[in-house]
This record gives structure tokens, C-alpha cells and sequence, in this order.
């Protein structure tokens, strides 16, 4: 630090306020506690049951498609594992498939090669950590080789019966696009709905929000006229008020 020298003994050298640290307040939902209870009621009524797209047999199935299904898309991983659970639809039988044939079933696959890798590692920690089979806990679950948080979060949900919310790259967007819980992660995005998606809606919420934004608030271009929340989202894309009939949709077919 240079030494600053008064003109004059008399002269006080005047010290600059300190700073303030202030804590950085995370964006707030756009929505009122009304607003919030009756997007998720229409969704309620418009998908009753909804459900994830990803075939599976049993949790361990479960697991390995959710992993496959980064940076792909349902339908893809779900034409390449019907052949691979025919085939291997436990640890043991996938690790005794190994990680070459593995390869040859998930090849239409982005990043097979590694995905892969980690089918064939996560099924031999299942069997020497967990006795073959699926942890119930998210802690256990992201110790697997490929499975991080959402994939872990997926598992619970849908096979374990738990209330989570899995942020996927459709809740991510939805959630920043229309002000429902912005954030700057999906960690963050994650925090918020969990926060503020009423109790009795929890259980379904990450599916009705992922099938919204894969079939309705689309990533391109939202469908504004087909959406029944038209009237009351903030979105500043949105490009119709008025919302679409709340009738129940056909039932899933996966």
C-alpha cells in the first residue's frame, strides 16, 4: 500500500467507509400462493396420473435408463434398452453382458461410449456395495458411477414413492421462463419448487411440469394456445391470454 502524505500536520486523512457484505437474495416466484395451487390444480385435472416416459422393469432398470437418458431423448433411449433389458435386467446379468455388448445395445446413443462404461460400474457397485440391489437413499444413489442428483431424485420418485423434484432441462427452462421459481442451477430451481409447490401436489409436480414442457411450453416456440395456464402465466413470451379447455388428456401411452 502506497503512504498517502498530508499537505499539512493539521490535514486528517479521511478513511473510506468499509464495505458492506451483503447476502445476495435469490429471485422470488412470480406467483401468489393462489396463483401457485391453481396452475397445479389444472395440471391435476388435465394429467390425473401422469407418468415418466422412460420404460423400465424394475428399479434397477430404472436407474440405467435415467442415466442413458442425459443429453438424449426418451424415445431414443427407450428404442435402445427394450433390446438391453431383454437382455440384462439385474446387475449380475449386466455384468456379465460387459461393457462391449453394453455398448452394441446403446450405441443410437449420445455419448454411448462412456455411458456405457458406467452402466457396467455402477451394476458391479450395486452388487458389492448393496447386495445388488437399488439403494432407497439419494445419498447412496449418487455414489453410483453416472448418477447425479436428478437421476437420483427420478429413482426415488418413481420407484420408491417419494415427494422429489427432479430438475430436468424442461422444469429448468419452464421454471426460469415463466418466473415459477427462477434460478441460476437447477440445485437452485430444485430449492424453490420444493419450497413452494403445495404439499398435496408435490408427488406428481416434477412430472406435470416435464410433460408440459416437452408437449406444451416447448423450448423453441411455447404452444401458448394449448396451454391451460395461458391466463395466468408472466411469461414475457407468452403470445396468447386465454386458456386452453382444462379437459382431461388421453392417457400416456409409453
Amino acid at each position: 500500500m502506497k503512504n498517502v502524505k498530508s499537505k499539512s500536520a493539521t490535514t486528517a486523512v479521511k478513511a473510506r467507509p468499509a464495505t458492506v457484505s451483503r447476502p445476495k437474495t435469490r429471485p422470488k416466484t412470480a406467483y401468489s400462493k393462489a396463483e401457485i395451487h391453481e396452475i397445479f390444480r389444472r395440471f391435476s385435472i388435465q394429467r390425473p396420473e401422469p407418468k415418466g416416459e422412460l420404460e423400465h422393469v424394475n428399479p434397477f432398470t430404472l436407474v440405467v435408463a435415467v442415466a442413458l437418458s442425459a443429453q438424449a431423448t426418451d424415445a431414443g433411449v427407450n428404442k435402445a434398452t427394450r433390446a438391453l433389458f431383454a437382455a440384462a435386467d439385474t446387475p449380475e446379468k449386466m455384468v456379465a453382458l460387459g461393457e462391449e455388448k453394453v455398448r452394441e445395445y446403446i450405441k443410437t446413443i449420445g455419448l454411448y461410449r462412456n455411458k456405457a462404461k458406467n452402466v457396467i460400474a455402477l451394476s458391479e457397485k450395486l452388487i458389492s456395495d448393496f447386495g445388488g440391489e437399488v439403494p432407497r437413499t439419494r445419498e447412496e444413489l449418487i455414489t453410483l458411477p453416472g448418477v447425479g442428483r436428478k437421476t437420483a431424485n427420478v429413482v426415488l420418485s418413481m420407484a420408491f414413492g417419494h415427494s422429489t423434484m427432479a430438475v430436468d432441462t424442461h422444469i429448468f427452462r419452464i421454471a426460469n421462463r415463466i418466473g415459477l421459481a427462477p434460478g441460476k442451477t437447477p440445485d437452485e430451481v430444485e430449492e424453490q419448487l420444493m419450497r413452494i409447490v403445495p404439499d398435496h401436489y408435490l408427488y406428481h409436480a416434477h412430472h406435470w411440469l416435464i410433460l408440459h414442457g416437452r408437449y406444451c411450453c416447448k423450448a423453441r416456440k411455447p404452444e401458448c394456445e394449448r396451454c391451460v395456464i395461458a391466463d395466468i402465466c408472466k411469461s414475457a413470451e407468452k403470445t396468447n391470454e386465454i386458456p386452453a379447455p382444462l379437459v382431461e388428456l388421453p392417457a400416456q401411452v409409453i
